[in-house]
């Protein structure tokens, strides 16, 4: 990965964020991955004049993650995906698909992720 990768906490993700916007910083996506037992690696990607910054975030799954949806709208999509993948919850989402943007209601376990079961929608 190319450019400036940055650590922050999951206590100044939207601030840092906000600095981001601030600073004039196009809002490219997030990633994901796997950071140990419980853990997700959240990278919060931007560039600004071709130069890339990433922020990256290690989080517990079982916390909730602040959502950076009210900084940029489109951080929306990203973060119901990752809630749909992973069954980790954000707060603050502007718009909550509540698990349902890429999985259809029927759905009891997320493709390709073997240890993610989901409840059934009441």
């Amino acid at each position: 990965m190319k450019g400036t990768i940055r650590e922050v906490t999951i206590d100044t993700i939207v601030g840092e964020v906000m600095n981001m916007k601030n600073d004039g910083q196009r809002f490219v996506t997030l990633s994901t991955y796997q950071d140990g037992e419980g853990k997700l690696g959240i990278l919060y990607h931007f560039d600004k004049d071709y130069e890339d910054t990433h922020l990256r975030v290690s989080v517990d799954m079982d916390k909730p993650i602040p959502s950076v949806s009210g900084v940029y709208f489109g951080a929306m999509l990203v973060e119901n995906e990752i809630r749909d993948q992973w069954d980790v919850k954000f707060d603050g989402l502007v718009l909550d698909f509540n698990r349902t943007l890429l999985l259809d209601p029927e759905v009891t376990q997320v493709p390709l992720v073997s240890n993610v079961k989901i409840e059934p929608k009441k």
